[in-house]
């Protein structure tokens, strides 16, 4: 069991993969860096001051002047904001990874396409031959 771990493990596709989720969790810190301090503060500027972050519903009957004394308090909210923030953070990784698959695409060596199968020989030399066969074996 543990040769077969080994080799599940060493498979270039287990390592890639491995890879690829380390890259992944680096990459969404620098997106919501770039959502959360770059994009969203002039979108906010743009639209009256607005900070989505801090949109929400309050399902109590209490009245909380933010989201964060509302959560302190315990009390349910639909917290609409934090998901349009989490769509823009998708949009943003949907898009960045988009071209860098572009990318690597464009500068990947294409493989050369097969070599076409020989064409298969008319009917007429099939039949020559064949004639020219029997005749060899005739003669002996």
């Amino acid at each position: 069991m543990l040769q077969e771990f080994k080799a599940f493990i060493a498979r270039g596709n287990v390592i890639d993969l491995a890879v690829g989720i380390i890259m992944g969790v680096a990459f969404t810190t620098i997106v919501n860096s770039l959502v959360n301090d770059i994009i969203m503060p002039p979108i906010g500027v743009l639209l009256g001051g607005v900070d989505f972050s801090e949109y929400y519903i309050n399902l109590s009957g209490a009245a909380y002047p933010n989201l964060a004394a509302a959560k302190a308090a315990g009390a349910a909210t639909i917290n609409y904001g934090v998901f349009i923030n989490a769509i823009i953070n998708f949009l943003i990784i949907a898009f960045a990874v988009f071209l860098l698959v572009k990318q690597v695409n464009r500068f990947m060596k294409k493989p050369e396409p097969a070599p076409a199968a020989p064409a298969a020989p008319p009917r007429s030399e099939v039949l020559l031959e064949e004639i020219r066969d029997t005749l060899r074996s005739q003669r002996g």
